[in-house]
């Protein structure tokens, strides 16, 4: 019995280590599966991307990313799906996967070509001055992190570039909504709306126009002195434009134009604060 005992607890132990040894090697068999399938549906992906038949290539991507997570190829899967509905404007499927991306992957090292496409997306969702507000201000919150906190990289220019157009929407938002408070004699709805202009977006073609309005609109409410003050800003900096022409019509004939000293120019923005202290 004893002898029965002892045989029967060699057997397990050899079972036992031969099972600890071919664990091992049945793991690297899966894993080396795993990647390959990974690698055939990334190549799928790749090869419907190239036809333009980008819903199927997002699939394939996706299913890449899941088949290996661990890979370094899944975060680029994760990002190639994205494009591939950024591609067919699925924007919220985009935004939705981009938004995954950053919480998965934090440190990719495409992680800026990330914030770049959610910028992109938001941008193209942009319509006109009329619409919502909140693309505009989530793509220029995106492209900002990418100006400064990855000003080397090739989409840094871009976004700047992409910044300076937003800039211009924004502006023309706040025109559009100044002009309607003054055609509804809402005087200080109005000036609150150009002032806003001249404050923030004085590098934008809307600026002078800005001004013209809030000349308009203190001469026209009797407040004659303050509408000086907004010309000779406007002539200062734009004395050659149509809107310092029609600005200097709006006053009577012994209204002599006012043209500071230009010694020491500074910027549009300072020289409004300075009227007012």
């Amino acid at each position: 019995m004893v002898y029965l005992k002892l045989s029967i607890a060699c057997t397990i132990l050899i079972i036992l280590f031969s099972c600890s040894k071919k664990e091992p090697e049945v793991k690297n068999i899966n894993k080396i599966s795993q990647e390959l399938e990974m690698t055939i549906a990334y190549n799928e992906g790749y090869e419907k991307l190239k036809i333009n038949d980008t819903y199927n290539a997002a699939q394939k991507f996706l299913e890449a990313e899941l088949l290996f997570p661990q890979s370094s190829w899944a975060p680029k899967s994760a990002l190639m799906a994205a494009y591939s509905y950024y591609l067919q404007n699925y924007y919220s499927e985009a935004l939705s996967n981009l938004n995954r991306y950053l919480k998965t992957y934090p440190k990719d090292r495409d992680i800026s070509y990330a914030h770049y496409l959610i910028g992109i997306c938001y941008y193209e969702m942009i319509e006109d001055e009329k619409r919502d507000i909140e693309p505009l201000l989530k793509a220029k919150e995106k492209f900002v992190i990418v100006v400064n906190d990855y000003p080397n990289t090739d989409f840094a220019l871009d976004a700047k570039f992409k910044l300076d157009l937003i800039e211009d929407v924004l502006a023309s938002k706040e025109m559009y909504l100044g002009r309607h408070y003054q055609k509804k004699n809402k005087w200080i709805a109005a000036i609150n709306r150009y002032k806003n202009v001249v404050e923030n977006y004085d590098q934008t073609i809307f600026v002078e126009e800005a001004l013209h309005r809030l000349v308009e609109i203190n001469y026209q409410i009797g407040l004659v002195e303050e509408s000086k003050k907004y010309a000779s800003l406007l002539g200062y900096n734009y004395q050659s434009s149509k809107w310092y022409k029609k600005s200097y019509k709006i006053f009577n004939k012994d209204y002599k134009e006012i043209i500071p000293n230009k010694k020491d120019k500074k910027g549009v923005i300072d020289k409004f604060k300075k009227l007012f202290d």
